[in-house]
């Protein structure tokens, strides 16, 4: 290979990267309150009150088949967040239903 030449994606290897140490997170200690599960179709959201050093949050994760997704809202947050899905859910109540030969897959468009 030339000196101006880059290697291809395939003989990349992060072990090359000189120096590279990937640092571990250190252990935070997190008190669950609450927890809840709701299934929707075919997720599965576990909404969990939790407690750390810095400060009190809601966790929410999606689980859908073998893939997971997970957002975190800090306690000071919530009541933003409280008020917007309480507006999502007055403007859902105003719109028509689709018809079932509109939306392909589940509610959100998934197939």
């Amino acid at each position: 290979m030339f000196s101006s030449e880059r290697p291809s994606q395939s003989d990349w290897r992060p072990s090359q990267r000189q120096g590279y140490q990937p640092t571990p997170r250190p252990f935070v200690q997190e008190d669950t309150i609450r927890s809840a599960e709701i299934q929707v179709e075919r997720k599965l959201f576990i909404l969990t009150l939790k407690e750390n050093p810095r400060g009190r949050f809601l966790r929410i994760t999606e689980e859908a088949g073998t893939k997971r997704n997970t957002i975190i809202i800090p306690i000071t947050g919530l009541q933003d967040f409280q008020h917007v899905v309480n507006e999502m859910l007055k403007a859902a109540e105003t719109l028509p239903a689709p018809s079932p030969d509109e939306v392909p897959g589940d509610s959100i468009g998934n197939r």
